[in-house]
């Protein structure tokens, strides 16, 4: 023993010897977890850290199912199964005790922070190119922006804002976030970040298959115009400011309605498939596949699936809302299954029928994963994740399509007073589905349209005027 502790001490007196010579032989990356130390210094540090940003997209807390629950608060869903704390909300009656409602504010705002943390460290690191360099800061204040504003239109209010803070601030990482006076605050904050991020990313159509589903400029215009539309329920003048960054959308961003197919039924379907996870209509969505994604489509898929698949049973559409929509209007259908409807079902076709809905209806609009495959068999389908637990599918769920922008330029005019001038935008989405176009649309109109057009998944669905 007390050799051992003999040659570990003289050990210690070579090794303190040794490094009063030189310290280069110290100034190694250790093996193990990396730490902010030995990080930045290279383009793939810089792309692993932009990839974790974007890791929160497709938890059951943000986009995968929890944040939706709020629109449990409006006429158009009910919750489908016995969970208390999803009719809390329906009830208007939220204790702030829930974990579905608690944990979408923690996840988020852990989305915020990582890209906080790329914000921080891209502008110094080292051994990283400029385009990298770029791109990374681009995505990052996107990001930022885009989490900033869910937090925001959820939890802010004009007496009161939601807690910010970011590197630009002398104080960041050494205290708590201050919570800002107003939302319009937040929305000022957001809107500069989403500027910021147009201005260094590149269009979507110059990406090529690799880089599909990272932020890009139309994107960040598009949640420009969101925000803007939140934040002129506070000040008017910002109606003003979106039908330009609708038509910069459409011009340079080269997004554009799905039409063409055989049948107004089509040109609507054909928004919600695989095969068209990328058109021109994308703007935004919760990047999906077989081993991660979203897993909205399998939530509200029938409880137990009808014994082939571990569907959920959640977010069932309201009588309602299948009563919203106009006689011949397609999207009906296409949106909502109701008793006796015909659906392919892995392969197999079948009418509609449940033991477990409690309002007759079921959300069809993101079943197209779940026709693939053969003879009603779940392991055949290789367009969904087998494992039922975390039922996400190759269908991206869309959070923002070209359909939004073209509502909100009409909303924004209408709100200006310049009805018969909307009539184009709003037009432009009832002539994709076969429906006769409105002269002079009021904000009725809007509502309706939006309604119809963008339930369930895009977020709110009327903005609040």
């Amino acid at each position: 023993m007390k050799d051992i502790i003999k040659n570990a001490g003289l050990a210690i007196v070579m090794a303190v010897g040794a490094s009063a010579c030189t310290e280069s032989w110290v100034d190694t990356k250790p093996n193990g977890s990396p730490t902010t130390a030995f990080f930045w210094k290279s383009d793939e540090d810089v792309n692993k850290a932009v990839a974790a940003m974007y890791a929160p997209m497709g938890y059951e807390n943000t986009w995968g199912r929890n944040l939706f629950w709020m629109q449990n608060a409006s006429d158009d869903v009910v919750t489908g199964r016995v969970r208390a704390e999803s009719d809390n909300i329906k009830n208007f009656n939220i204790t702030g005790r829930e974990g579905s409602i608690a944990n979408c504010w923690n996840d988020v705002y852990w989305m915020l922070n990582k890209a906080n943390q790329v914000i921080q460290g891209v502008q110094t690191a080292t051994g990283v190119s400029d385009a990298v360099r770029n791109r990374a800061l681009g995505e990052a204040y996107f990001i930022r922006g885009f989490a900033h504003f869910w937090l925001a239109y959820s939890w802010g209010h004009k007496d009161l804002g939601v807690p910010f803070d970011g590197p630009e601030n002398p104080e960041f990482g050494k205290r708590i976030p201050p919570q800002l006076p107003s939302v319009t605050d937040n929305y000022a904050q957001i809107i500069g970040d989403l500027q910021k991020a147009a201005d260094l990313l590149p269009l979507f159509q110059t990406y090529g298959p690799g880089d599909q589903g990272r932020a890009h400029k139309a994107a960040a215009w598009g949640y420009m115009v969101k925000t803007y539309a939140y934040w002129a329920q506070y000040d008017a003048s910002k109606w003003a400011l979106i039908p330009e960054l609708a038509d910069k959308i459409k011009n340079e961003g080269a997004r554009a309605l799905i039409t063409g197919k055989a049948t107004p039924a089509a040109n609507y379907q054909a928004v919600f498939t695989i095969e068209n996870n990328w058109s021109s209509e994308y703007i935004w969505s919760v990047n999906s596949g077989i081993q991660g994604g979203s897993i909205f489509p399998g939530v509200a898929l029938e409880n137990k699936g009808w014994g082939v698949f571990n569907g959920w049973g959640y977010f069932q559409p309201t009588e309602e809302l299948y009563e919203e929509y106009e006689a011949k209007d397609p999207r009906r259908e296409v949106t909502i299954l109701k008793f006796g409807d015909k659906f392919t079902y892995f392969g197999k076709e079948r009418a509609y029928f449940s033991t477990n809905s409690l309002s007759g209806f079921q959300i069809r609009k993101y079943m197209e994963p779940y026709s693939y495959g053969s003879n009603e068999d779940a392991g055949s389908n290789t367009m969904i994740n087998q494992n039922g637990d975390g039922p996400s599918t190759r269908l991206n769920l869309p959070l923002m399509r070209y359909a939004e922008i073209l509502l909100f330029k009409a909303e924004a005019l209408i709100k200006q007073g310049k009805n018969t001038e909307a009539a184009g935008p709003l037009n432009e989405i009832r002539a994709r589905v076969g429906l006769a176009p409105i002269a002079s649309p009021t904000l009725a109109d809007l509502k309706h349209e939006r309604r119809v057009e963008l339930w369930p998944a895009n977020g709110p669905t009327v903005s609040p005027t």
